[in-house]
């Protein structure tokens, strides 16, 4: 799962974070608890709506990019992740 593969990378890059995953539906009550949000690319569609909820919080959304996704390339996913906050 990418998320492991995410966790894995950060682990071994001694670098401290949570990385969760949760359904459309969790989104709202979750995301306040985060610095940056990823959505899957099968749920692109949900860009701008995800975007618009997080705007107020000044919270960065994005989509992970499909081939890293695919290949569960956990440390570019994470990379990603974290130019988001830097």
């Amino acid at each position: 799962m990418v998320v492991n593969r995410m966790k894995q990378a950060a682990m071994e890059q001694r670098i401290d974070v949570e990385i969760k995953a949760v359904g459309i539906e969790e989104f709202t009550d979750v995301m306040p608890e985060f610095d940056c949000c990823l959505l899957g690319p099968q749920i692109k569609y949900r860009l701008e709506d995800f975007k618009a909820q997080a705007a107020p919080k000044r919270i960065p959304v994005t989509v992970i990019n499909s081939m890293d996704y695919g290949m569960m390339r956990g440390d570019r996913i994470l990379a990603d992740a974290l130019a988001l906050i830097a």
